[in-house]
């Protein structure tokens, strides 16, 4: 069978591509990071109010961090209709799924209304979620960068990363205005409203998404169902990629755990009993942090196309973790301005860790079930670095009595992503060895 040619990677379709994929991760991310912020703030009330507060926080934490653990499998599963039939409707599929969940999630009564029924249905949903993202980032990544030119991967990519920050502007900012009500308002109703809203943008990104072109990589190795490998691409990938996976679930260590504990932990811990800030504080900074970081990954995925996009991580890492420390003690004092200061100041250095992270980790894999290595490799170190961060993060400091167990997980998780980055093999498009 004759291998078809690739169309051009023309700056126009590498531009297309990227716009459809940021759409679509800011709604996916903005799902994500509503429920994430509910769970900090809200849920702990809502849906555990007969627990005590720092059980009920890590049984909040607890919901959360299902979606983790199920994003391997959404991985899997999207990972095999995106190598088999192509990336668009794996990514239309995925973004459905999202938003019919997070609506949902704003419909369902609180534990005082259906007992113990309340928090079931929550994990339910959220493993809706879970499946959805499992399969989101790496598809829409694919789409950015097998669309962009070889010297413009990483800026390209970069607009796939770009929904991080824009989906946590509009979750915080949705969450800080509703605070700025009264916590009658925000405890009662309010916090429904984000996640109903979410029906609004899933249209929005579905017409995006359908009217978009599919991927020359993909093209080239024969479209749906075409040129096949004899095993499924997730025995393909188990098979030829477990090493580059195992190097992917250790880069995103700082992306994804230390993301989670500087932004879940941070609102947990600035809003508990022990510190007793108000939530429109940290929900305050953290909207702003999220508006400066939308800025700024751009910016910085195209400097990853001139100094390289593991030099970037490496800033990225080492600079964040810096920033962890006096941000701590900055929540401890109540010092709201270097708190606004501080959170900026970790969220952009933490931008400089996801920027490059679309063009490295899809250049990790050979085009063969790319798709599902990327998504498999990704899943896994969400669910442990991300969706375990906030729960040990809660744990370590109970225990220790001490914050300062916590900056000590963030110096582990900046070793590994570190060391996982620094021996992370990039390879070409076109090797399709």
């Amino acid at each position: 069978m004759t291998t078809p040619t690739a169309p051009e990677r023309s700056h126009r379709r590498a531009l297309k591509a990227g716009f459809a994929a940021s759409v679509g991760t800011t709604i996916e991310w903005y799902d994500f990071y509503v429920y994430a912020t509910a769970a900090a703030i809200v849920f702990p009330r809502v849906f555990f109010p007969d627990a005590e507060p720092t059980l009920a926080t890590l049984a909040s934490f607890g919901t959360y961090a299902v979606a983790f653990f199920v994003r391997p499998l959404g991985g899997v599963i999207f990972g095999h209709v995106g190598d088999r039939l192509g990336r668009k409707p794996a990514l239309t599929i995925t973004l459905l799924l999202m938003g019919v969940a997070t609506v949902l999630v704003g419909c369902l009564p609180g534990y005082a209304s259906i007992g113990i029924t309340a928090p079931i249905l929550l994990i339910v949903l959220r493993i809706a979620q879970g499946l959805a993202v499992g399969g989101e980032w790496g598809g829409a990544s694919l789409m950015a960068v097998e669309s962009a030119p070889a010297k413009f991967k990483t800026f390209y990519g970069g607009f796939t990363q770009l929904g991080n920050p824009l989906g946590a502007l509009l979750s915080s900012g949705a969450f800080w205005v509703l605070s700025l009500m009264g916590d009658d308002v925000l405890f009662s109703w309010g916090w429904r409203v984000p996640f109903l809203a979410s029906i609004i943008l899933i249209g929005v990104g579905i017409w995006v998404r359908l009217r978009i072109e599919e991927t020359p990589v993909f093209e080239k190795l024969g479209g749906p169902g075409a040129g096949e490998p004899t095993t499924t691409p997730i025995l393909h990938a188990l098979r030829f990629n477990w090493y580059p996976i195992l190097l992917g679930f250790g880069m995103v260590a700082i992306a994804s755990g230390g993301y989670y504990l500087a932004t879940a932990y941070v609102q947990s811990y600035a809003t508990s009993e022990e510190i007793g800030l108000a939530a429109s504080v940290i929900l305050g900074a953290m909207t702003i942090a999220s508006f400066l970081e939308a800025l700024v990954t751009l910016p910085l995925a195209w400097l990853g196309d001139r100094w390289g996009g593991k030099m970037m991580m490496y800033l990225g890492v080492g600079l964040s973790f810096l920033c962890s420390i006096p941000l701590v003690l900055s929540i401890e004092a109540h010092s709201v301005a270097l708190i606004y200061i501080l959170v900026c100041a970790i969220r952009v250095t933490m931008s400089a860790t996801w920027a490059p992270l679309s063009a490295l980790m899809s250049q990790m894999y050979r085009p063969q079930a790319r798709y599902t290595s990327m998504s498999l490799a990704y899943g896994v170190g969400a669910a442990v670095w991300g969706g375990l961060s906030p729960i040990a993060a809660t744990s370590l400091q109970a225990g220790t009595g001490t914050v300062w167990s916590v900056i000590g997980l963030f110096a582990f998780l900046s070793v590994v992503a570190w060391v996982s980055t620094a021996l992370a093999p990039q390879h070409s498009d076109d090797d399709s060895r």
